[in-house]
């Protein structure tokens, strides 16, 4: 039997920046400390990432550098975890207020959906298409997601029981959360969107971190959704048309001399990560599977 409400499980990798705020935004929380445990999987941090999880009273599960996939570190989080809820927040995000916990679990504790996930926004430091990004796929309000099983890991909660059913997938450089939600839409399982649970979610990424993340994520898209093809000319088309709308909403914002050129970079590493991803094959090495999850 499940002894805690929830289990908030955080994967990290050289976090020591984030994580001490992230930890005190939890002990804020107005879902009593009492009723949730914190498990951190470090995933080879050579930082102080691990002692800083020690110190903040969290329980610390080390994976091995070459066994790790976001699918197996999730895995290895949600055997540990004793809470009915598994609540999935990534080390870099920072919940806006005390009331994260207990809205996003809300939906899940009166049997209303099975798989939930919150609002993400920008912080001040946040590159300008980023924001955008997060305006278009978690909206302030219950709007319909672009996909029905859309969900990001970032923010996200499902019970415990029904993981068990399903697990994440090991195997995906990313998405793995998209790869959940879709087998649990199969099945006729409702997902959530709660935007009253939000987080501020901190990308500190050089231009060639973004492009890789970008490129995982659509080589992970080609094993969830096939039939999703990107050609050199739809990438371009994407690639125009993002920079476009960006600047104009830069124009709007009165920060478009500021932001123009990063707007370009971002979108160009967006798109063409995103075109590479789709055409890589699946196979990858082991050289290549760790510039994929250890993008520096």
């Amino acid at each position: 039997m499940c002894d805690m409400i929830a289990s908030v499980i955080i994967r990290a990798y050289n976090e020591a920046r984030h994580l001490p705020a992230l930890l005190g935004a939890l002990s804020q929380q107005t879902l009593s400390r009492q009723d949730f445990e914190i498990i951190v999987i470090d995933s080879g941090s050579s930082d102080s990432t691990p002692q800083i999880a020690r110190d903040g009273g969290c329980r610390l599960l080390e994976i091995p550098k070459k066994e790790f996939s976001f699918g197996r570190s999730l895995n290895l989080g949600c055997e540990a975890a004793t809470g009915r809820q598994l609540v999935f927040i990534s080390a870099h995000c920072l919940p806006v207020d005390g009331h994260w916990l207990a809205h996003l679990i809300a939906p899940l504790e009166k049997g209303e959906a099975a798989l939930a996930y919150g609002r993400q926004i920008g912080g001040k430091d946040s590159k300008f298409s980023e924001c955008k990004l997060f305006e278009r796929y978690f909206p302030p309000n219950h709007e319909e997601p672009a996909y029905t099983f859309f969900c990001n890991n970032a923010n996200a909660a499902m019970p415990r029981e029904l993981w068990a059913q399903y697990r994440f997938n090991e195997v995906l450089t990313g998405l793995e959360d998209m790869h959940m939600a879709k087998r649990l839409h199969n099945d006729n399982h409702k997902i959530q969107y709660v935007p009253q649970a939000c987080v501020y979610h901190f990308h500190n990424e050089t231009w060639a971190q973004v492009q890789r993340r970008y490129e995982r994520e659509a080589l992970a898209l080609r094993g969830i959704v096939p039939e999703v093809e990107v050609s050199r000319m739809d990438a371009l088309r994407y690639f125009l048309a993002g920079v476009f709308f960006d600047w104009s909403k830069a124009i709007d914002e009165k920060c478009f001399f500021e932001k123009a050129s990063e707007i370009v970079a971002f979108r160009f590493c967006q798109y063409y990560g995103a075109w590479r991803g789709n055409h890589i094959h699946k196979e990858l090495t082991r050289q290549a599977k760790e510039r994929y999850f250890y993008p520096c």
